[in-house]
């Protein structure tokens, strides 16, 4: 999905543009070799132990004499490069520069060590081949990508805290964001939707997830909003809540309103007192619509998740009406 034909651009007006940018690489006009450093004896604790606080340095000590280190230089180069920012390589003449190798204890050329919060972590010896390097890198840097999911997951959290909160218009610029990085991320796509259901484009946010692919669309979170969107669907046919309340007040056992009031409560987002009774039916008729206060609950519990306070609270008096 290119940004062109995002169905989220502009939902929640001018705020909704993406700005989030995602991964520690620096940003894509750096020049090819930007990562690669050369360095001398003066500069070895700026270049090498100070940055490497900041993210891996690869150390590559060679000689224009040195054969091997002709096969390295171009491989090792690519690699790094191809890191994009992973991690950085300076290179030093031990020719101009002896003193640092010779601390180091290296006897034979190419050498490459790997420094990181400023001590040397790993290294190897000689022209390896380009996937060694690669290997070795994603033990000293960790595998390509992990920055970057990481960064997505804590985006995730916050955009989900911003909803909960009502911030509807921030949680929509950081799950679009989401999406420019991650167009098929099922956690954006859902979360967007519940940002067009709270602000009451639910045919807008039908229409976006009725258009997912056919794996994409099976995703729990997406169920989730679909089956929320059919409540919300079902509740607008049910009634007036002030009615069914006075109707209740009228007739406590008046099991058919209690059930509407439920489902007219929980698309308000009062879910404790939907919960509440839904469990107060099947305190007093269990087989009432074949024990439909209890299925109800359970699909209730489908849409909120199962960490949502109020499914932890409902599960725990609902396993107490079971089994005790």
């Amino acid at each position: 999905m290119s940004g062109s034909d995002n169905p989220y651009n502009g939902s929640f007006g001018n705020q909704m543009t993406a700005t989030t940018s995602f991964g520690a690489a620096p940003a894509p006009a750096a020049a090819a070799g930007s990562y690669i450093t050369d360095t001398t004896t003066a500069n070895f604790g700026k270049d090498v132990i100070e940055e490497s606080r900041k993210q891996p340095v690869l150390v590559d000590f060679w000689a224009p004499w040195c054969g091997p280190c002709k096969q390295l230089t171009p491989v090792l180069e690519k690699v790094v490069n191809e890191a994009k920012g992973r991690v950085r390589l300076v290179k030093m003449n031990i020719d101009d520069h002896p003193s640092i190798a010779g601390q180091l204890g290296i006897q034979s050329i190419p050498a490459v060590i790997a420094f990181v919060n400023g001590r040397p972590a790993d290294g190897f010896m000689g022209a390896v081949p380009e996937s060694q390097i690669s290997q070795f890198i994603d033990r000293i840097a960790g595998p390509a990508g992990a920055d970057e999911a990481a960064e997505i997951e804590a985006v995730l959290t916050e955009a989900a805290e911003l909803l909960a909160a009502g911030n509807i218009n921030e949680a929509a610029q950081l799950y679009g964001a989401v999406m420019q990085a991650d167009p098929e991320n099922a956690r954006a796509l859902a979360g967007m939707a519940e940002c067009m259901i709270a602000a009451n484009q639910h045919e807008r946010a039908r229409q976006v997830l009725s258009e997912l692919p056919e794996e994409l669309s099976k995703d729990a979170g997406i169920q989730a909003v679909l089956k929320k969107l059919e409540q919300i669907e079902e509740a607008r046919k049910l009634g007036d809540p002030v009615a069914l309340e006075r109707d209740l007040v009228a007739n406590p056992d008046d099991h058919e309103a209690r059930l509407k009031l439920a489902k007219i409560l929980n698309v308000e987002g009062r879910r404790d007192e939907a919960a509440e009774h839904l469990l107060l039916i099947m305190r007093k008729d269990r087989a009432f619509d074949d024990d439909g206060a209890r299925r109800q609950l359970l699909q209730f519990f489908e849409v909120w998740g199962f960490k949502d306070p109020a499914t932890v609270s409902a599960r725990r008096k609902l396993s107490a009406m079971l089994f005790s």
